[in-house]
């Protein structure tokens, strides 16, 4: 596997003659673009124009939650009097919002915003390649996933209401129109946009498994490659064997609600109408969505995981601590990832035998993850550590990916979980240790990579106060949530004020909206901070970070086709940081060997 990679050498004046034979218009270079710097781009934009639509209605329900059914005028004038009658909110509109803020922010922020923007940027310049292996479907791919986020965005306006049975969309409550409010064609639009969605995923990691494989530059052998590529390339394995699965269940649920079939209907009252389902199982659902959902979080993380083990060496100015060691848990991470599903179904009525077996699969997961932990802890040792808001973003994922991770012991438990499934705890861990840490990765890919996607910086000043507020603020929302958890509060409740057994949790959940609305609003500093360094900040060199890896031979002006005239050939591994016998504490990638220079065992 190791041994070949393609030569361009030898067509580089093709590839330089392809570069000037047509001008590109404004259509062809920024919206129909199939160059891969541009299409990284375009998905980064349209995450974070997701990425708000999501943490704002995420705002909403915490202001419901902190003070239940209390009239605030915000919601009067973004949800509207259906969705919020003199200013209080409907309940069935609750768990509208609570639906489509978990759909938005899994799929189209973590996992699109994160995967597309920096497997599209990386893959090529850090393996030595002109473009990705199809440029048209890399196209095709961003704009299925533009389409998706419209329909998805679209859902919120229709009269019925969106679809409101939970992220996981669990029938019967999506089967069925009468079943819930917004299980009309709010949840038809769900599903046609999870459809898109899904080959639009699809589209992207094929071409960015067949880019990997097929067109490293001469030198580049897989144990050469940055850990940021190797993450990239686990994840869209990964997500071509699990994605599907959910397509799956997508169509046959399409089936149910349409068509008249019974795969996920059994014998089912309404009001007291006996409906004519009979021989479906709910159960089935579970299955086919929770094989993709548990993957998901690792499709979901392992690219942060792969930004960060860069960011980390290149800020340590150290050799990343024990490269094939970390080679070897991404791949037992996929692999694990698909056989431990689960244990999202202890509480099913899943036979007690079968709930051992994913207990054992699911705490094994937690030796390759504390390899990735332990491996970033050692290079962060004794390094000449340099604090750039990155690097920060990096050690806060780090610590995340631990508090986060620990908790996963208690839920991966059959015996232990049935005590908190369906609390607050669960909240409290998946959001750490998936939704906090990958944020924390794409944040430090976007302060690293900036540089190179738009040739200027960011401010360093604003980068610290984003971090520290917000690094606060994650632990300040998420960490209560284990106490209130463990006291038996029920998570995507509208209120509990039906229940005095909680009224002494209500100070908390004040207490976690204030940390929520500060770390809310501060997210628009990195926004002022992103797009005004677009046009005004300072610009950048050839190299800010003197990093080792190939994007950073590439030249600031960004042509089509990488680099100019012949594509640099690899001599070495990427993380040769500190090397003794070198005059600079860094040796690029495609510097020659000296003679008598010694390899590092890696």
């Amino acid at each position: 596997m190791s041994a070949s990679a393609i030569d361009h050498s030898n067509d580089h004046a093709h590839d330089h003659d392809h570069e000037h034979h047509h001008k590109d218009t404004f259509i062809t270079k920024y919206i129909f673009s199939i160059d891969h710097k541009m299409i990284a781009k375009q998905y980064l934009i349209t995450g974070i124009l997701m990425g708000i639509i999501g943490v704002a209605i995420s705002l909403l329900f915490r202001l419901q939650l902190a003070w239940p059914e209390q009239s605030f005028k915000i919601f009067s004038i973004v949800l509207g009097d259906s969705y919020a009658p003199n200013g209080v909110m409907a309940n069935d509109r609750y768990l509208a919002l609570v639906t489509i803020h978990g759909t938005i922010m899994v799929f189209f922020v973590l996992t699109a915003a994160l995967s597309g923007t920096f497997s599209n940027l990386l893959i090529p310049l850090q393996i030595g390649a002109r473009d990705m292996a199809s440029g048209f479907l890399n196209m095709v791919s961003y704009w299925l996933f533009f389409t998706s986020s419209i329909i998805m965005v679209s859902s919120l306006f229709v009269e019925s209401g969106p679809a409101s049975a939970g992220w996981t969309i669990y029938p019967p409550l999506s089967a069925l129109e009468q079943a819930i409010p917004g299980s009309g064609m709010g949840m038809t639009l769900w599903l046609v946009s999870m459809a898109v969605f899904i080959a639009s995923s699809l589209m992207g990691s094929l071409n960015y498994i067949v880019t990997v494989i097929n067109l490293r530059t001469k030198g580049m052998s897989m144990t050469r490659l940055p850990l940021t590529i190797w993450a990239f390339f686990v994840t869209a394995i990964i997500g071509v064997i699990s994605f599907p699965v959910l397509l799956s269940a997508a169509l046959l649920l399409i089936m149910d609600r349409s068509f008249g079939t019974s795969f996920f209907l059994s014998d089912i009252y309404i009001a007291g109408e006996v409906l004519h389902y009979q021989g479906g199982s709910p159960v089935l659902f579970e299955h086919l969505f929770w094989f993709l959902g548990h993957p998901e979080v690792y499709i979901i993380l392992l690219p942060a995981l792969g930004i960060t083990s860069e960011v980390i060496a290149t800020n340590s100015r150290k050799p990343i601590f024990g490269y094939r060691a970390m080679i070897m848990s991404i791949l037992a991470i996929a692999f694990l990832s698909t056989i431990v599903w689960g244990h999202h179904m202890f509480i099913s009525g899943m036979n007690p035998f079968l709930g051992s077996v994913f207990t054992f699969t699911t705490l094994l997961i937690a030796i390759p993850s504390a390899v990735k932990a332990f491996n970033y802890i050692t290079t962060l040792w004794k390094g000449n550590l340099q604090l750039n808001p990155a690097m920060l973003f990096s050690i806060g994922l780090v610590s995340t990916f631990i508090t986060g991770g620990l908790t996963g012991i208690i839920l991966g438990d059959s015996t232990l979980d049935i005590n908190v499934h369906d609390t607050y705890f669960v909240v409290a861990h998946f959001h750490l240790v998936m939704g906090i840490s990958a944020l924390y990765g794409m944040f430090a890919g976007i302060y690293h990579w900036y540089p190179k996607m738009f040739k200027r910086m960011l401010n360093k000043n604003l980068g610290y106060i984003h971090f520290w507020v917000t690094a606060i603020c994650a632990y300040g929302v998420f960490f209560p949530m284990h106490f209130i958890g463990l006291a038996g509060l029920p998570r995507r409740y509208y209120t509990n004020t039906n229940f005095p057994l909680f009224d002494d949790l209500q100070n908390v959940n004040v207490l976690i909206t204030m940390f929520a609305l500060v770390g809310g609003a501060f997210q628009l500093v990195f926004i002022y901070n992103f797009f005004s360094s677009i046009f005004y900040g300072k610009k950048t060199v050839q190299n800010p970070w003197k990093s080792n890896t190939l994007e950073w031979t590439a030249p600031i002006e960004h042509i089509h086709g990488n680099w100019p005239g012949e594509i640099p050939h690899v001599h070495r591994w990427p993380y040769d940081y500190s090397k003794p016998g070198h005059e600079d504490d860094f040796v690029p990638q495609n510097v020659p060997m000296k003679e008598g220079e010694e390899q590092l065992h890696h």
